[in-house]
């Protein structure tokens, strides 16, 4: 499946709260769940939050999937971009 970085234009969500968070991925993963019974392929991975901002790792069968489960849970998806590459330290290394 592609891997999306999601990034969510959020005023303030740096210094949001742990409560608030936790809240926050509660109502992510009930919506995550709907999505799953019905036979839709998406997964949360991990999310950044930074500033005004958080970056969100999904990964998902298409970028539809992504806009559906932003607009069911109410948090925006100011831009999807899905991750064509990874690399890492280890990508330096010769094989």
């Amino acid at each position: 499946m592609p891997r999306y970085v999601i990034e969510r234009d959020i005023p303030a969500i740096g210094t949001a709260e742990r409560e608030a968070l936790r809240e926050a991925a509660k109502k992510s993963n009930a919506v995550l769940a709907e999505m799953r019974a019905e036979k839709k392929n998406i997964q949360w991975e991990h999310t950044y939050v930074a500033g005004d901002k958080t970056f969100c790792i999904y990964i998902a069968d298409n970028v539809d999937l992504i806009h559906e489960h932003a607009r069911r849970s109410g948090f925006p998806a100011t831009k999807v971009t899905e991750v064509r590459k990874v690399i890492d330290p280890v990508t330096a290394e010769e094989t």
